[in-house]
């Protein structure tokens, strides 16, 4: 009789138990649905691309992170806290202490990096459910921000920094716009729209390509060519997929884990950077809630909350479909409050469907 590992496996069921395919599913159904209740409201307009567009490009930049760690078998609920703690040590820097924005932005990024290993490290040596450590980092975090907002300015939002910035390299990186030229020439021949009135009359009403956009893409592609091409990709699997045995053929695991606990830490400041760039000001309480849009992101995009399974293209298109749902229910002119419905729909058959697979791929009843 011949070995049940010996079948050949259906085209249909490879595709089925791949982590994106739900993802990509849910993507198509939801420009169907919005397409068809606010395709005249201007949501698919230039203007409208960049307007969801970025708001999933936010969830797309901590969903990488996210993402890479849960598939290692962890959770960093240290995100948000971390996002407004970067904002609020590069805002210091640049605007109370004069440093430069490039010098002010390499030194968020280290802090914020040498936090996540110590995330890492605590969950390693303490054995500790890195729910429980990063929780308590969550609130060490986030008191320590508005403590230090507070203690220095006696606020907890500081401006400036946009000024402060001007002319800085790196800072451009994080803030300024790409592809503005094309855009201006779009504008020119009538294919996008122009202000009309104002200081900015004549200008295109889109100036660019954002470039908190430009950074998500970015770590989408790295993000997916390490978990797919590269053996540390193998190993983040196998971290997250059986430890121990992953120990036995020589994967060095605790390292994975602390590494993906730096790579979170990292697209939270990416995040912040961007989002400080573009406000020119950071806020202490800026953050708030992001690490669960991220893990909503990650799971909708297909990832086990046991670990071991997952997606890069995945998690980028849940963040898709977060961003597009609730901006399309802004164009669609539905209640606001109403988004948290659709999402909780949405993260529920996200799950039914994850478990599904799970149930496929382990064998379970």
């Amino acid at each position: 009789m011949e070995e049940e590992r010996m079948r050949p496996v259906p085209a249909w069921r490879k595709a089925l138990v791949r982590p994106e395919t739900g993802s990509i599913c849910g993507t198509i159904l939801v420009f169907v649905f919005f397409a068809m209740i606010a395709g005249n409201s201007g949501m698919f307009s230039a203007e409208g691309f960049i307007n969801w567009g970025t708001v999933s490009a936010q969830f797309a930049i901590i969903a990488v992170g996210a993402c890479l760690l849960m598939i290692a078998g962890e959770f960093d609920l240290s995100i948000g806290s971390m996002i407004g703690f970067s904002g609020i040590i590069i805002a210091l820097l640049t605007v109370q202490l004069g440093v430069p924005t490039w010098i002010a932005i390499i030194a968020a990024f280290a802090l914020a990096v040498a936090i996540g290993g110590l995330n890492g490290y605590l969950v390693i040596r303490t054995g500790l459910p890195s729910f429980i450590v990063t929780l308590a980092f969550l609130f060490i975090l986030r008191g320590l921000t508005i403590y230090i907002a507070i203690a220095t300015t006696s606020k907890t939002i500081i401006g400036g920094v946009k000024e402060a910035s001007e002319g800085d390299w790196l800072a451009a990186l994080f803030g300024g716009h790409v592809l503005t030229g094309l855009f201006s020439w779009l504008a020119d021949k009538g294919l996008i729209g122009q202000f009309v009135a104002g200081p900015r009359a004549g200008q295109p009403v889109v100036e660019g390509i954002p470039m908190l956009m430009v950074w998500a893409l970015a770590l989408i592609i790295v993000g997916h060519f390490i978990l797919v091409r590269t053996k540390f990709g193998n190993w983040i699997f196998a971290a997250g997929g059986d430890a121990q045995a992953a120990r036995y053929v020589g994967v060095p695991v605790n390292r994975v884990k602390i590494l993906m606990f730096m790579l979170t830490a990292f697209c939270a400041t990416v995040f912040a950077t961007c989002q400080v760039m573009e406000f020119g000001s950071a806020a202490a309480d800026r953050g708030l809630l992001k690490e669960f849009e991220a893990i909503i992101s990650v799971v909708i995009g297909g990832a086990l909350l046991t670990g071991g399974y997952g997606s890069v293209i995945g998690a980028a298109l849940g963040a898709l479909i977060f961003g597009v749902v609730q901006q399309g229910l802004f164009f669609a002119g539905v209640e606001s409050s109403l988004f948290r419905v659709f999402l909780g729909v949405i993260l529920l058959l996200a799950v039914i469907l994850n478990t599904y697979i799970r149930r496929r791929i382990t064998g379970e009843r």
